[in-house]
């Protein structure tokens, strides 16, 4: 079973590997979704050896419908990090009327190769994604990430579970957001995943130590947020995959 954990800082990088991480999904602004890391990080996460790094494309916050420059740069950004050997991409467009846009899909994973594609959680905003699993699979998608098209992946076990079982045998079904070591078995034994995505993320609060701009531009405190991956949350969910991969060793499940 493998363990991938999201993050937008090299320091978060370092501590999802040391945790136990067995993949990065590498961004920025966490905060407000992901968005493509800068070229500084990318180059930065190189130092890190001995763990799968996925980088995320996506080239602003919002929809996932992007216009035509918009679909240049991510061709732009695909290109910088298969240059810089990074094990894959993990990116997403979707139509105006809420079909996964297969024909952009399948150029961006042309341009890819040979680095493994990951279709993120565009997936939960699409209209009947499951009807292009098939073309996904086709062009050579290698993973899923997806909440089961609810607010957690709890609530979506049911829907994960049917497209894990449908499809699981040929593309990989990640559960994702709302994931951790409190219900990572439950989703298991529900859905029967195998790869499972969280940030572990807390705040840890800005040193600023000034702080007067609150008062004289009416700051947003959310400025002042600071948010890292955290050992503990993410060596507790480490701890749980490892034990169920045990307890399916032993046949207790």
């Amino acid at each position: 079973m493998k363990l991938e954990v999201c993050v937008d800082s090299y320091t978060s990088m370092v501590t999802a590997k040391t945790a136990g991480a067995d993949r990065i999904e590498l961004c920025s602004a966490l905060n407000i979704g992901g968005l493509t890391p800068s070229y500084g990080l990318m180059k930065k996460a190189k130092e890190i050896k001995g763990i799968e790094i996925f980088v995320m494309i996506r080239p602003r916050s919002g929809d996932f419908l992007y216009d035509d420059n918009e679909f240049e740069i991510m061709k732009n950004d695909i290109n910088i990090a298969k240059q810089m050997e990074f094990d894959g991409i993990v990116t997403g467009i979707l139509l105006s009327d809420g079909r996964i846009d297969i024909d952009r899909m399948r150029e961006l994973v042309k341009i890819a190769y040979p680095l493994k594609v990951v279709l993120h959680r565009a997936f939960d905003d699409a209209k009947d994604p499951i009807e292009d699993i098939d073309k996904l699979i086709e062009m050579g998608v290698s993973r899923i990430l997806t909440s089961g098209q609810r607010a957690n992946a709890l609530e979506g076990a049911d829907y994960i579970a049917k497209i894990q079982e449908k499809f699981g045998n040929s593309i990989t079904i990640m559960p994702g957001c709302g994931v951790n070591a409190g219900n990572i078995e439950e989703i298991y034994r529900l859905t029967r995943c195998t790869h499972y995505h969280l940030s572990g993320k807390v705040d840890i609060g800005s040193q600023m130590e000034y702080r007067e701009c609150i008062k004289r531009m009416n700051t947003p405190m959310s400025e002042f947020v600071l948010e890292r991956a955290d050992y503990d949350l993410i060596k507790r969910a480490r701890g749980i995959i490892d034990n169920i991969e045990l307890k399916i060793i032993n046949s207790k499940y």
